[in-house]
């Protein structure tokens, strides 16, 4: 626990954050890699380039400093953020090398009022923070161990099929090179994928929701190719990789997962987004309840409508499953044009008992999810995942 003293200072410091926004997580990173660059393997570089990890980085310190008197309303952002590590393999020895670097950059920084009391209650803090996720993380390392079909660390996969499901995205079925069977997944989930493209200098991480439901012999991950604003570098070495080719993944992770309940599931996508939704439906679709369905999905156009004719074959199938398409350019045939309004589906959506769940950029689901809340839908039956560092909505 930690005393009154050491949460008063830490509170305090709130503003000295605010005033110094990302320059502090900037500062933090750089002075991280330089002494550390053995770490650019396991954190996006991709994301630092674009400021994503400083921004979010920033917004934790920030939202714990604040409430480091009452870290329960932290509790479902720290739980994203455990699932996110141990995609990573972050273990008990990375955190002191962190810490050690956030207390360095606040000194050189701020050292007029980053006084001896200020650097012994950020410390303190830290250090429990680091106990908090470092228990936890061990907790779920040790499910993923120890449960049926279940590694620690990374295993190797074989790619045993691929297929194109639009302009954009392919989809990939990953095989243990083992033959032995594999963790099952929560629907929703993802896998953290650990590959080193051509001329890359380290190697590089990055999660991907798997796309199907469980099996217990092997996952599909749906990786779309990024082309802006520059080339993806995973998502275009993925692409290129034949059949039989080698990846190395951690076990499914995530927060982010289809509730057990019989309430009505309104699954709501764009893009890429859909590739959880596409778990969370066919497991819905594969049990005995009479639970009913709404895949709500948006896209540009009907090229990169990914799985089209498969989302067309369930709906003529299964009589509690409703699908409905909005693209941004005109189609001939459309559900529906432009931007997803879900004023035009009002009267369709269990708005008092349905769970709705959320996946695309996170300027759509603000966008959805500021609609839901209007419609009077409630914001705990509001679920959502955030591809890259977490924000909220």
């Amino acid at each position: 626990m930690l005393s009154d003293k050491t949460i008063e200072i830490v509170k305090s410091t709130v503003p000295l954050l605010a005033q110094a926004g990302t320059v502090v997580t900037d500062h933090f990173y750089k002075r991280m890699f330089s002494h550390n660059p053995e770490l650019k393997n396991i954190f996006n570089m991709a994301n630092q380039d674009t400021g994503r990890q400083q921004f979010a980085l920033f917004n934790a310190l920030a939202a714990y400093a604040q409430n480091i008197d009452n870290l329960a309303v932290l509790k479902e952002a720290l739980a994203r953020i455990n699932h996110k590590h141990t995609s990573l393999n972050i273990l008990p020895e990375h955190y002191p090398i962190v810490g050690a670097h956030l207390i360095g950059t606040l000194k050189e920084l701020i050292p007029e009022q980053f006084t001896p009391d200020v650097e012994y209650a950020w410390r303190e803090a830290y250090a429990l923070l680091a106990d908090i996720c470092i228990t936890e993380e061990a907790a779920l390392y040790a499910h993923s161990k120890n449960k049926y079909g279940g590694w620690a660390g990374t295993r190797e996969f074989k790619i045993t099929n691929k297929q194109v499901e639009s302009e954009l995205v392919t989809s990939f079925i990953l095989t243990p090179v083992d033959g032995e069977a594999v963790i099952t997944h929560k629907p929703g989930q993802y896998l953290g994928i650990k590959v080193k493209p051509e001329g890359a200098e380290y190697e590089e991480i990055r999660q991907y929701s798997i796309s199907q439901k469980s099996n217990a012999k092997n996952y599909r991950i749906s990786v779309k190719k990024e082309l802006q604003p520059k080339l993806g570098m995973v998502s275009n070495h993925l692409h290129a990789l034949e059949l039989g080719a080698i990846v190395e993944l951690y076990p499914p992770a995530g927060d982010f997962f289809l509730r057990n309940n019989t309430n009505p599931a309104v699954l709501i996508s764009a893009g890429v987004g859909q590739t959880p939704m596409l778990a969370m439906l066919e497991t819905l679709l594969s049990d005995n309840s009479n639970q009913d369905i709404m895949y709500l999905h948006a896209c540009e156009n009907t090229q990169q409508h990914s799985f089209a004719k498969y989302l067309n074959g369930l709906n003529a199938v299964y009589n509690r499953l409703q699908t409905m398409t909005w693209f941004n350019q005109a189609v001939e045939g459309a559900d529906f044009i432009g931007l997803m309004n879900l004023n035009a589906v009002q009267t369709q959506l269990p708005l008092t008992n349905g769970d709705f769940y959320l996946c695309g950029p996170a300027g759509f689901m603000a966008f959805i999810k500021n609609q839901l809340l209007e419609l009077g839908v409630k914001n705990e039956h509001i679920h959502y995942e955030v591809f890259g560092p977490h924000q909220d909505l």
